[in-house]
């Protein structure tokens, strides 16, 4: 009996011991799984998905990879948020470091009145020495203060060019700072007029290389306009300006604010200058150019603060007289205004006389109509003589009686205005001075305005119908680069440059090819260019080669006699190595000896994004135009066929 109650009593303890270590067991289970899934979300919540957790009863363990030690810390923070710090333990790994990622190569070249500093990371591979002596070259002669840390890092394939870029660059500009990096060129200037700052722009522009981008901050002093002149003609429910001038941007988005209202279309090239008689200059504009609506049509013309109001003939004097009062107390002081009605038209009026002179666009003038004397007659003659040229001027105006007082005066300031065009007329009435034509000059219509209305009576009408053309522009009107390779070759599809047999001597057609060539690169601007030489494969290969060279050569010697700038043009002797022909027959070998301009171009860069780039600031897409080029072929040479 005794027995049986102890083993009763063991099996309960048993029993007991089993559900004790089952239930430990689940609680273990529970913790663990909790603990496990509570860290893995809260590190899911972080972004931190590549890593692994796992738990052993109270300890929490951390694996995986963590991409940078940074990252590996954080996962290990994160999970001490959730359980305590002391139950997680690290068996994390770390990825090996990358490629160290080349550092940002960058130069500032700063050019003053002192000298030429240079400042920035360059990759070890620069010549310093190669680079500072071509930076003198082209500031001619500057000192260069040398603030430049090298990196030894692989540097992108377009630095180079970037460079030499900016540095060519310095050559027109005396003050400037210029910002290179890899893919992009910032220069910051300033010139002594805006007609220099529009040149130096497009000359900048045009000679970019094309796998780098380029930005323009080009700065010049307002000019002076005197005297600071309008006009604003309105009539078929349009407007224009003949000449626009504000003295503030304000002021400028106010003056064509007013002209939107009446039909303006095309946005005129609206000068901001010194010298306005008044700071309340737009308002005065305003106002004219609203009362021009008023009256239907007409003119206004601001010369200074003087200003000229012209009504279309047929306006109603009532209305005339109204709105005219209007503005009269309206203007702001200083502001006096003159204005006209024209009368009624009279049929029965005499003959109206009339001076005409026509420009045409090879510069020829040819002057007729009325004039008052002998003398009058000598004296425009002359008057137009100086202002074309002398051989260039044709007068066949006759001595009239009773022409207008001022009408000497009318006839010097309508020559004097047709002087400012490339061709055209101005024609001009006892009532009227018409000016029409085309030019290449921006301010053109504005220089014309500005000395008629200085020139000619308060009240007096003049009529402004110039077009700027682009292409009569000395500046804009250049060819590109691309244009000028085609033109050359133009030049030599019916015409070939040859030699002597076995020399680089052209024989006698060729000097006036040369000067065709020459002419079209005059035009051309500062452009990289080669002369290649070719032969066909008659003869040694050396001895074509040499030939080539030398004819090559030759012909950048011709083009150096005709002063053409050469510092950007090379020559280069090909021989019998590139054939366009089959040299087994006449024919083709008589193809193949030639001569050939070809624009040098920056050779192709295979992009791929690298961390670098990828790190850099977007860039600013400046005055953009395609320039430098890249070598190609040049002229002739052969042996004795050649």
């Amino acid at each position: 009996m005794r027995l049986s109650s102890i083993f009763a009593i063991g099996a309960a303890f048993m029993v007991a011991a089993v559900l004790c270590l089952v239930v430990a067991q689940f609680s273990v289970t529970v913790i663990e799984d909790h603990s496990r899934q509570s860290v893995l979300e809260q590190l899911d919540n972080k972004g931190l998905t590549w890593a692994e957790v796992d738990a052993d009863g109270l300890q929490v363990f951390l694996g995986g990879t963590a991409p940078t030690e940074a990252t590996r810390f954080k996962a290990l923070s994160t999970a001490g948020t959730v359980v305590d710090v002391a139950r997680v333990i690290d068996q994390m790994l770390v990825e090996d470091s990358a490629v160290i990622a080349p550092p940002r190569f960058s130069v500032e070249i700063l050019r003053n009145g002192s000298g030429i500093s240079l400042i920035g990371l360059v990759p070890a591979s620069t010549d310093r020495e190669e680079l500072l002596e071509s930076i003198r070259k082209a500031s001619g002669g500057d000192e260069v203060a040398d603030l430049l840390d090298v990196a030894d890092y692989q540097h992108p394939e377009t630095w180079d060019v970037a460079l030499e870029y900016a540095v060519r660059s310095l050559k027109s500009l005396p003050r400037t700072k210029i910002s290179v990096d890899a893919s992009r060129v910032e220069i910051t200037a300033m010139t002594d007029s805006p007609a220099e700052k529009r040149a130096t722009e497009i000359k900048l522009a045009r000679s970019v290389p094309d796998d780098v981008r380029l930005s323009l901050n080009i700065s010049a002093p307002r000019p002076v306009v005197t005297p600071y002149t309008l006009r604003f003609v309105y009539e078929n429910d349009q407007g224009r300006f003949d000449a626009c001038t504000a003295d503030t941007e304000a002021a400028r988005t106010t003056i064509l604010a007013a002209a939107g209202k009446l039909g303006l279309k095309a946005r005129p090239d609206c000068v901001i200058g010194l010298g306005v008689p008044s700071p309340n200059w737009a308002k005065a504009v305003e106002l004219s150019i609203a009362a021009l609506g008023e009256l239907g049509g007409g003119s206004v013309t601001f010369s200074d603060a003087d200003i000229s109001l012209n009504a279309l003939q047929g306006t109603p004097q009532s209305v005339f007289d109204t709105v005219v009062g209007k503005l009269e107390n309206t203007l702001p002081d200083v502001f006096a205004l003159h204005s006209t009605l024209p009368p009624p038209i009279d049929n029965s009026a005499p003959e109206v006389p009339e001076f005409v002179a026509t420009l045409s666009p090879e510069g020829q003038v040819q002057i007729r109509g009325r004039v008052g004397s002998e003398f009058m007659r000598d004296t425009v003659d002359s008057f137009a003589k100086a202002r074309f040229s002398s051989d260039g001027v044709h007068t066949t105006a006759r001595i009239a009686e009773e022409l207008p007082d001022d009408w000497p005066l009318r006839v010097l300031a309508g020559l004097e205005a047709l002087s400012y065009l490339s061709n055209g007329a101005v024609t001009i009435t006892p009532d009227l001075v018409d000016v029409t034509g085309n030019t290449g000059r921006k301010d053109a219509s504005t220089m014309i305005a500005g000395f008629l209305s200085d020139k000619l009576g308060d009240g007096d009408q003049f009529e402004i119908n110039v077009k700027y053309k682009k292409a009569l522009d000395p500046v804009l009107g250049l060819p590109t680069p691309d244009e000028c390779e085609a033109l050359i070759a133009q030049v030599q599809v019916e015409r070939k440059i040859s030699f002597e047999p076995g020399s680089s001597n052209m024989d006698a057609n060729g000097a006036a090819i040369m000067d065709d060539i020459a002419e079209i690169l005059k035009k051309c601007g500062d452009i990289r260019m080669e002369i290649g030489g070719h032969t066909d494969s008659q003869g040694r290969e050396e001895m074509n080669q040499q030939l080539s060279q030398k004819r090559a050569r030759a012909i950048l010697d011709e083009l150096r006699a005709r002063r053409v700038l050469t510092s950007s043009i090379n020559s280069k002797g090909y021989g019998e190595s590139t054939p366009i022909a089959d040299n087994k027959t006449d024919a083709g070998r008589e193809a193949n000896r030639r001569i050939e301009f070809k624009l040098i171009r920056p050779e192709p860069i295979k992009d791929e994004q690298t961390t670098l780039e990828s790190l850099a600031d977007p860039v600013e897409e400046g005055a953009q135009t395609p320039a430098e080029t890249q070598p190609e072929t040049e002229e002739d040479s052969t042996d004795e066929q050649n």
